[in-house]
């Protein structure tokens, strides 16, 4: 026996993306394929948002830097979270998560930014674009799935990406606002 690893397998697919496998969890195929479908659209939308974060995180300028680079990689690692929280939930259903980055540039609703460093004022208003982006569809499919008796993916949707996008709009916006001088 040889401890050489065997390196450069590839084996066919042995379960497609987009299709969901039978498991005992008393939902209907439908509603798991529904389910699956729905949290494969957030996921890649926040898979994005993630990349989106990062990307400003390692561009963050100005005189707010400090302070505007540390919230934007806590996000981030919020939003990664959110990335495997919501991969598991596809694959409790008996789906397949889209896990391939240009997978997910191919489902996702989030638009790419540019390649180069934008303002910070532009950057906040494209974080916070993409988060209305994933709050609609998250709210939308919270709805129909909950219809269909998958209340689990409903809680899923609304305790965490709904209440943790919220948060993160929140501290996003604040950054935008105006404060009007006083007395000179």
């Amino acid at each position: 026996m040889s401890s050489q690893p065997r390196l450069h397998r590839h084996s066919p697919e042995i379960r497609a993306f987009g299709t969901v496998t039978q498991l005992p969890i008393a939902l209907s195929h439908d509603a798991r394929q529904y389910s699956c479908q729905r949290l494969n659209r957030i996921l890649a939308d926040t898979q994005f948002l993630y990349a989106l974060y990062k990307k400003h995180h390692w561009g963050a300028h100005g005189p707010t830097f400090y302070h505007l680079h540390l919230l934007l990689d806590r996000h981030a690692q919020e939003q990664l979270d959110l990335v495997d929280v919501l991969a598991e939930r596809v694959h409790s259903l008996g789906g397949v998560a889209v896990g391939d980055p240009r997978h997910a540039a191919e489902i996702t609703g989030v638009p790419r930014p540019p390649d180069g460093v934008e303002d910070v004022a532009a950057v906040l208003s494209r974080l916070l674009d993409a988060h209305e982006t994933i709050l609609a569809e998250a709210r939308d499919a919270a709805t129909r799935t909950v219809r269909l008796g998958d209340d689990s993916t409903q809680d899923l949707l609304v305790s965490q990406v709904i209440r943790i996008g919220e948060a993160q709009v929140r501290f996003l916006a604040e950054h935008l606002v105006v404060t009007p001088r006083t007395g000179a």
